[in-house]
């Protein structure tokens, strides 16, 4: 599937596919919010689409990477299985819960799970 906007529960997303570009950078995360400005509030980013270093939070990507979302002010939602990364890292689990406490950044299982959280 080739990354396409659609509306979930009424908001505009930039649901993309799991065959795209891998986001390895921050110039990564930017081409994937140019995709989406001004044609989506949110932006579905399937696991692996995300680079190792993402859920590897000493190396600093994950945080520039969400930084770049609430700069643009482009909601984020990873989309699949993070159990391992929750279980291998106390900082990522804690990153988990704490994104999902709030609106910006959602760790969600598949895109059901996203749109009770947008419903």
């Amino acid at each position: 599937m080739a990354d396409v906007v659609t509306e979930r529960r009424g908001v505009p997303v930039l649901v993309c596919g799991e065959e795209g570009v891998r986001i390895a950078g921050v110039q990564d995360a930017l081409d994937v919010i140019g995709s989406a400005f001004s044609r989506a509030e949110v932006v579905a980013v399937p696991v692996a689409r995300l680079d190792e270093r993402f859920f590897e939070l000493r190396s600093g990507l994950a945080g520039e990477i969400l930084q770049k979302f609430v700069n643009y002010r482009i909601r984020l939602a990873v989309v699949g299985d993070i159990s391992a990364y929750v279980a291998a890292s106390k900082a990522f689990r804690d990153l988990v819960r704490e994104s999902d406490r709030g609106d910006g950044t959602w760790f969600v299982a598949d895109l059901d799970a996203l749109d009770a959280r947008l419903g």
